[in-house]
C-alpha cells in the first residue's frame, strides 16, 4: 500500500496548508504547471516526486519533469500528463496515450477543475486534483490524497486548502 499526494497548477506557489497534507505521504505526483524548479525542489524534499511538466513551465521544470509518465505501482497503470481532458472530453494527445498505455488511472491537471470520474468503456479511474496555486479562475485551491493497494485506488479523499484569494 502506498499512500499519494496528488496536486497540480501549483503556479510557483506552495503554502503550510499544501505542504501539512502532503507529509506522509508515500510519493508525491504533480500533474503539471509547477511553475518554477523552487516547486519542485520543495516537493521532492518531501517524498519521492512524479511530475510532468505543464504548458507554463519553463525550461528549468522541463529537464526534470516529462510531458508523459506512464508507470505501474501496487499492481495499478498510471498514465499521467497536463493536458489530458477527461472521459467523453479528452483531447486529442490525451484520448491517443490513453489508447497507446491503456491504464487503469489517467491523471491530468490544466483545467482548475477538480474531477474524479470513471471511464466505463475505457476501464480506467479519472483523476484531476484541480489547483493548488492561487494564479488562475478557480476559487478554491484543492488536492487529492489516496493509497494505491492491490491494482485499485483507495481512500480517496478531496482537500480544500482555502479560497485561491487567501494569503
Amino acid at each position: 500500500m502506498k499512500k499519494i499526494g496528488l496536486l497540480s497548477d501549483t503556479h510557483s506557489y506552495l503554502d503550510d496548508r499544501i505542504l501539512h497534507h502532503l507529509r506522509g505521504c508515500d510519493e508525491i505526483w504533480h500533474a503539471g504547471d509547477f511553475g518554477n524548479a523552487a516547486v519542485v525542489e520543495a516537493l521532492e524534499a518531501l517524498a519521492p516526486l512524479r511530475g510532468v511538466y505543464g504548458n507554463i513551465d519553463g525550461r528549468d521544470v522541463r529537464l526534470s519533469q516529462p510531458l508523459v509518465q506512464s508507470f505501474e505501482l501496487e499492481g495499478l497503470q498510471v498514465l499521467m500528463t497536463h493536458i489530458g481532458g477527461y472521459p467523453g472530453h479528452y483531447s486529442p494527445a490525451g484520448r491517443a496515450l490513453v489508447e497507446q498505455h491503456r491504464p487503469g488511472l489517467f491523471i491530468s491537471g490544466h483545467s482548475h477543475i477538480l474531477k474524479v470520474m470513471p471511464d466505463k468503456a475505457r476501464h480506467l479511474l479519472h483523476l484531476n486534483p484541480g489547483a493548488a496555486g492561487r494564479h488562475g479562475f478557480h476559487k478554491v485551491r484543492t488536492l487529492l490524497l489516496f493509497e494505491v493497494e492491490g491494482g485499485k485506488v483507495q481512500q480517496l479523499q478531496a482537500v480544500e486548502l482555502g479560497a485561491r484569494t487567501e494569503k
